[in-house]
């Protein structure tokens, strides 16, 4: 017998302030960032019957160490939710967070349950490697067929560059409006309403007196963001990957770390509840690329998202592009013939970061924040490209 599918709302999306790797984060555990974003989601709907939860989908892209174990059940408990409550974790790399907001989703829509959480957490200070703890790449990544899948993330970026022709200047402007926009929305307060200050606890040996000192700070806002970047400053930067390439630390996305959740609800739980919803989710989708270039996954996905939805990239108010790097931005940007204005309008990962599993949930917040900002806004989108060759785009409506 065929379900019929129902809508799903977003009634709360919280974040931490994200960190830069061996920043703020640095002794904090990717369970414990988990379970504080979890517990203030929940808090958002007063009155909410944690049971009634279906179920908790956490994006993680390295889920191994202290990050492993299935995290999202971890994070769950150690937030305090009821033992009930089940939980898994997903991995599809860099879309992880808004994978796991999108699987919440198809909970609700096919009516296995009337509320889930989608989340995402990733400390890319604890996963030292980008490749993981343990790097084990099967021996067949190095045959000629299959060399493509070897490549580095950086290597990705510099063949989008070349292809599409992408500018070491083109990349460094991009990566200049980045920041300033970043700072310039952390200077407003554009972040407030979506951001959870984080109490950072320290435990640090005094080796003058022989005890343990306890720091402790609030986390309030993103640490990323680099004031003074300029075109001149850029310039100095020599090529990460290669010699005579244009992808630079300062063109590239930041390694970070940080955690985000989004709570989803069916309209039977939004009134049992009486809660205003603040998104609807509309559609997601996901699309394959050549590893070479994995860059431009979002060039294949977002037209598929947008089918599924029955909306256009055209009707797009807000777009989060991931900025994995300036070149393949800017290669989406130009192919689909985006408007610069609408993508990112805050910033995006070069300013502020990419914290891998956990930017799609992260950037789904920051979307859905804007819509309460601006009436005017009806339709968004979180996009990104993903490791290996793919790329992901999920749709949102204002309500």
């Amino acid at each position: 017998m065929s379900k019929i599918i129902q809508d799903a709302y977003i009634v709360a999306a919280t974040r931490t302030p994200v960190a830069k790797r061996k920043g703020a984060f640095a002794n904090v555990r990717p369970d414990d960032m988990l379970a504080h974003v979890l517990k203030h989601a929940v808090a958002a709907v007063p009155g909410l019957d944690a049971k009634e939860i279906g179920d908790v989908i956490v994006g993680c892209a390295m889920p191994e160490a202290e990050q492993g174990m299935n995290v999202a059940r971890i994070g769950l408990l150690l937030a305090g939710l009821p033992d009930s409550v089940p939980a898994i974790t997903v991995n599809r790399f860099c879309s992880s967070g808004v994978n796991a907001v999108a699987m919440a989703a198809d909970r609700i829509r096919l009516g296995e349950c009337d509320v889930a959480i989608g989340a995402g957490t990733e400390s890319m200070t604890i996963m030292a490697q980008m490749m993981g703890n343990k790097l084990a790449a099967n021996p067949a990544f190095y045959t000629d067929e299959n060399r493509a899948i070897a490549f580095g993330m950086g290597i990705t970026a510099e063949n989008v560059a070349a292809r599409w022709q992408v500018t070491r200047e083109q990349q460094d402007a991009f990566a200049v409006e980045s920041n300033r926009r970043a700072l310039e929305a952390i200077a407003a307060g554009k972040f407030r309403d979506e951001i959870t200050p984080y109490n950072v606890c320290e435990h640090l040996p005094d080796f003058a007196s022989g005890n343990v000192k306890i720091r402790e700070r609030l986390f309030e806002n993103d640490e990323g963001p680099r004031p003074g970047t300029t075109m001149e400053s850029l310039a100095k930067l020599r090529p990460v990957f290669a010699a005579k390439g244009s992808v630079t630390a300062g063109n590239a996305s930041q390694m970070s770390d940080g955690a985000a959740a989004v709570l989803l609800m069916s309209e039977a739980a939004l009134k049992r509840y009486n809660v205003k919803p603040l998104a609807r989710f509309v559609s997601f989708a996901v699309a394959g690329v050549p590893p070479e270039i994995m860059g431009i996954g979002p060039i294949e996905a977002i037209p598929r998202a947008c089918k599924l939805g029955g909306v256009t990239k055209e009707q797009m108010d807000w777009i989060e592009l991931n900025e994995a790097f300036a070149a393949q931005s800017l290669a989406v940007i130009k192919d689909l013939d985006l408007d610069p204005a609408k993508v990112n309008p805050l910033g995006g990962a070069i300013a502020l970061g990419h914290p891998l599993g956990a930017t799609g949930a992260i950037r789904t917040a920051t979307l859905v924040h804007a819509f309460q900002r601006d009436p005017k806004l009806k339709y968004g989108m979180v996009t990104m490209c993903i490791g290996t060759g793919m790329g992901a785009a999920g749709i949102f409506e204002r309500v």
